[in-house]
């Protein structure tokens, strides 16, 4: 567990939950973001752009230490 909590895994989980949900009411900012996007974001200032890559980066961190994690596990079978 000690190994666990001292991963970059449980630090981008952490952040996830927080920065990356965040502001959780009434729907996390990512999720209206991706949505404005994926709706041809019309409208779209830079400082949009940012909050999308600022409450996004956690979630691309996470996906990196998943792989990398599963990557190390099926090198040491």
């Amino acid at each position: 567990m000690k190994n666990f909590i001292k991963s970059n895994l449980f630090t981008a989980i952490l952040l996830c939950l927080t920065l990356g949900l965040a502001p959780f009411t009434p729907e996390p900012h990512l999720f209206g973001k991706i949505q404005w996007v994926l709706g041809g974001g019309e409208g779209m200032a830079g400082m949009d752009v940012f909050d999308l890559f600022l409450h996004g980066a956690p979630w691309v961190w996470l996906l990196y230490s998943l792989v990398k994690e599963l990557f190390r596990l099926a090198k040491n079978k």
